[in-house]
């Protein structure tokens, strides 16, 4: 009996102990898949704090593979806006959009527009090409509103001109545009006109004028272009005056509005301050 009782108490200490190993065994069986998620899971996250970093540190870790591709695209258009706006450079001898600065003609040798010296009431104008229109009024039979188009599709001359400042200095162009007789003479000028009022962009009320026939004499034109480049926007895009043996304060910049006018006492803002009216450059300065 007392064999019997310890064989007994043998067999259910070992069931106790299988039974043991058993839980034991199913609970890591149970719990090993956790552990190997949790540390997929962390390397996921380390993962994709590298590409955060990677990415200029501007996304979080839940960052997927997309998200590098949208700073790239962003930082992309951005240069692209950045140099498409850049227009305002200076304009070299070659261009970027093809056209090339003439250096000399007829015979005589250009001033570079870099080196071309430049005057502004109001300092540089900046005109919207696609919004710019010049406005022909005043005392014609036919009103005119003209688009930057327009001047470039009406037939083009070229011009030797050089511009005296009454400060001293001066530089000589190659000046292109349409004639200014031929456009009045489009409009209808009236009996009664005697000058040309030129309305600007930093003056429109007037910034200068000429006499009809002193522009009908010259064949006076609106320049669009220097030196065959495009008129720059500190020498008076899109349109200036070409007045031709006049002072500078006569080549009215950033021309908007020409005023055919029978006023013959009209002064423009230099004319109003004590500069002559006439601006011939073999004349008087002053009053």
């Amino acid at each position: 009996m007392k064999i019997r009782g310890t064989s007994r108490r043998h067999i259910t200490l070992a069931v106790i102990l299988i039974s043991i190993i058993v839980v034991l065994l199913i609970t890591l069986a149970c719990s090993g898949p956790s552990i190997t998620s949790s540390r997929t899971t962390v390397t996921t996250i380390q993962t994709s704090t590298q590409i955060a970093t990677m990415t200029t540190n501007t996304t979080s870790s839940a960052t997927t593979n997309s998200t590098p591709t949208k700073i790239t695209t962003s930082a992309t258009r951005s240069t692209t806006i950045t140099t498409s706006t850049s227009t305002s450079t200076p304009i070299s001898t070659s261009t970027s959009n093809g056209q090339v600065e003439a250096t000399t003609f007829e015979g005589t040798k250009l001033t570079p527009i870099k080196d071309q010296q430049l005057n502004g009431i109001a300092g540089t104008i900046n005109v919207n090409q696609a919004t710019y229109t010049l406005t022909i009024d005043g005392l014609v039979d036919h009103p005119l509103t003209l688009s930057y188009a327009d001047l470039e599709a009406l037939p083009q001359i070229s011009v030797l001109g050089t511009l005296e400042c009454v400060e001293g200095w001066s530089y000589t162009a190659k000046w292109t545009g349409p004639s200014l007789a031929a456009i009045l003479a489009q409009a209808g000028v009236q009996s009664g006109a005697v000058i040309a009022i030129f309305d600007t962009s930093d003056d429109t009320d007037g910034f200068t004028s000429l006499d009809l026939s002193y522009i009908n004499a010259n064949n006076i034109i609106l320049a669009l272009k220097d030196n065959d480049v495009t008129l720059p926007a500190a020498n008076g895009f899109p349109v200036r005056v070409v007045a031709t043996g006049k002072y500078g304060y006569k080549w009215a910049k950033w021309v908007t509005r020409i005023e055919l006018s029978s006023n013959t006492n009209f002064l423009g803002y230099w004319e109003s301050n004590g500069y002559n009216n006439d601006g011939d450059v073999n004349g008087p300065a002053g009053q």
